[in-house]
């Protein structure tokens, strides 16, 4: 069975950083890319970015390019988001998935449908 773990969740002034890591675990797990997601009161599910494992390609959402980090270790099927500079605007549970599918040239897919395991989430809040 696949598990991924989300963790370092937290409050924070805005401005600030925080450093997010998902770990997976599962004797079938081989994802070919990693995704981060976020999900704020009342809105839809969006995804922030993420990692292609046979690309080594990253994809970020425009609200965050420059800001975000997304790094990984593929031998330890683990993925990190280093998130600089918060906003109250990145207060969200913010999710980590992964794909089985092969993402065409590396590109990130956008939509939820896509991703095969979740985990739990892990709060983030930005305080003005």
């Amino acid at each position: 069975q696949v598990q991924l773990v989300e963790s370092g969740g937290g409050v924070v002034q805005a401005g600030g950083s925080l450093r997010l890591s998902c770990a997976a675990s599962g004797r079938s797990f081989r994802p070919s890319g990693m995704g981060w997601f976020r999900q704020a009161p009342g809105k839809e599910r969006e995804v922030v970015g993420g990692m292609s494992w046979l690309s080594g390609r990253v994809s970020y959402a425009d609200s965050v390019k420059g800001r975000f980090t997304v790094s990984g270790a593929n031998a330890k099927n683990t993925v990190y988001l280093q998130m600089n500079s918060l906003k109250p605007a990145d207060t969200a549970v913010y999710y980590c998935a992964a794909d089985r599918s092969v993402w065409p040239a590396g590109v990130l897919p956008t939509s939820r449908g896509n991703y095969d395991y979740w985990g739990k989430g892990t709060q983030v809040t930005v305080s003005s």
